[in-house]
């Protein structure tokens, strides 16, 4: 029988504490092994316990869950899922988190998110982030890289990329989006990720990248420049009026226990781009995306998967792989260069 994955529930809130323990409980292959109402009792429960996943409050007495997570990442790197307030502050601060190495982000259980919805999803992030790839945060560090830049691209105005990613996905997307230039075709971009999130998510790349980067909204149409974020919570498609792109933006059913769903995405893109796309699928647990990946291709796409070495979960890459729906595989490095490489073909052979 495989073992259960054995769980650190890191948090000052004694009620918190309590709900994520009788909840994880009631999840298959899942053992809270122990908890901690603060950073130093932490450390001294992971020497003792030794828990293959730790879930981390980021706003607690004595110290901080960002120094904690910068002091752990750094001398003992374990997988994290960071537990935040639906607030601005903590959706910035769980950013943080995420570039200094934790995995994942949950919002914590509000009036308008039942305590049972959150166990089953924290429960799968749980089952995402155990065995991820980790190394410390020190070898981690490499040089920038400048913008690509090309000529070529001004004039693939109908060409449009689709962007799926999940586990790992927000620093894999950072480190493909900031490399592309300001004159790139317009991209759409489902990064599993609660609401709320996706807002400051949206801001931070804005902040790094040449194209401008905002958080999807309904009616939004795709242009040269600008990458549109699917917001949390919410299924983006795309759509198409006369030579124009845009975005839907609405609720709906789950789809691989996610909204937004990558699949839900491809899925339009093959039905409405065709072959003027190219779909990039990077990091992440579970199929979300294969299936529309394989329906782009269909349709004329040309598709990229971020390889095994580079990814952090290899699942959702792996799944599209599979079944024969990727064209090329790439580490996360080579991704802008190769998507530029086939824009550049694909305008040159019009």
């Amino acid at each position: 029988m495989p073992k259960d994955i054995k769980v650190l529930v890191v948090d000052d809130s004694a009620v918190v504490r309590k709900v994520f323990t009788e909840q994880l409980s009631k999840q298959k292959g899942i053992a809270v092994v122990g908890t901690a109402p603060d950073p130093y009792v932490a450390r001294d429960k992971i020497v003792a316990l030794k828990p293959d996943v730790i879930t981390l409050d980021i706003e607690m007495p004595r110290m901080d869950g960002i120094t904690f997570l910068r002091k752990l990442m750094k001398h003992f790197p374990l997988p994290v899922i960071i537990v935040s307030s639906l607030s601005t502050k903590g959706s910035k601060i769980a950013l943080e988190a995420l570039s200094l190495g934790a995995l994942e982000v949950i919002s914590k259980p509000s009036a308008a998110y039942s305590v049972g919805d959150m166990s089953v999803q924290l429960a799968e992030k749980i089952r995402a982030v155990y065995g991820a790839k980790l190394k410390p945060v020190l070898t981690q560090k490499r040089k920038p890289m400048a913008a690509i830049k090309s000529k070529a691209l001004a004039a693939t105005t109908n060409k449009i990329i689709a962007i799926g990613a999940s586990t790992g996905g927000t620093e894999a997307l950072k480190k493909v989006l900031i490399r592309l230039p300001q004159n790139f075709p317009g991209i759409v971009v489902v990064q599993h990720m609660p609401a709320q999130f996706t807002t400051s998510f949206a801001d931070r790349l804005d902040e790094l990248c040449q194209m401008r980067v905002k958080e999807a909204q309904n009616g939004d149409t795709v242009t040269n420049g600008q990458v549109l974020i699917a917001p949390g919570n919410y299924h983006m498609l795309l759509k198409r009026s006369g030579a124009r792109y845009y975005v839907e933006v609405k609720t709906g059913p789950l789809v691989h226990y996610q909204r937004p769903a990558v699949d839900i995405l491809f899925k339009t893109v093959a039905k409405y781009a065709g072959a003027n796309a190219i779909g990039i699928i990077l990091t992440g647990m579970g199929k979300d995306g294969a299936k529309g990946m394989l329906e782009m291709k269909k349709a004329g796409a040309i598709n990229i998967a971020q390889d095994e070495k580079s990814c952090v979960v290899y699942g959702m890459p792996k799944e599209a792989v599979d079944i024969g729906a990727v064209d090329h595989v790439q580490d996360i490095y080579n991704i802008p260069n190769k998507t530029i490489s086939l824009l550049e073909t694909m305008y040159t052979t019009l």
